[in-house]
């Protein structure tokens, strides 16, 4: 290969990488602004990071609050100052540990799930307008590489 034709490939290589950033950016801006609508339709009074907890305990179940602080990347305080607040309202509860009745699970209560299902429809039904003229191959092939982008094995 010639020198030429290297450089013009690595610089092709080199915009497409650009154009890719520019895209993620521009998904990530996306949902963070739909995360901002659908916190404010569950409850205007929380935090951003309240409703963090409330997304992830909606999406992964009952968990103890050290495994939800490591899994949300906030330490145990805030998240214990979050979950009372949360607590108070009404959308969380804390329960006995079946496997040890020690330890305290944190779960959703109905009015919570509720309220979780109520704010993610606006959000969904955005992504699902996107999508609605796509064919399903289409839909299957931006799937897998995704999951291939996002280090799962397709």
């Amino acid at each position: 290969m010639r020198m030429n034709e290297h450089k013009s490939i690595n610089e092709s290589r080199e915009r497409l990488e650009i154009e890719l950033g520019e895209q993620l950016n521009a998904l990530i801006s996306s949902a963070h602004a739909l995360n901002v609508k659908a916190a404010a339709k569950f409850d205007s009074s929380i935090q951003p990071a309240a409703f963090h907890i409330v997304r992830w305990l909606y999406s992964y179940g009952a968990t103890n609050a050290a495994a939800l602080a490591e899994s949300t990347a906030m330490d145990r305080s805030s998240v214990s100052r979050l979950v009372k607040q949360l607590q108070a309202l009404g959308y969380v509860k804390r329960e006995a540990s079946p496997n040890d009745g020690r330890g305290v699970v944190l779960s959703l209560t109905e009015y919570g799930q509720q309220k979780i299902i109520d704010a993610l429809k606006e959000k969904e039904s955005v992504y699902y307008e996107r999508l609605s003229d796509w064919k399903d191959a289409e839909l299957h092939n931006f799937i897998q590489m995704l999951r291939h982008f996002n280090g799962f094995r397709c």
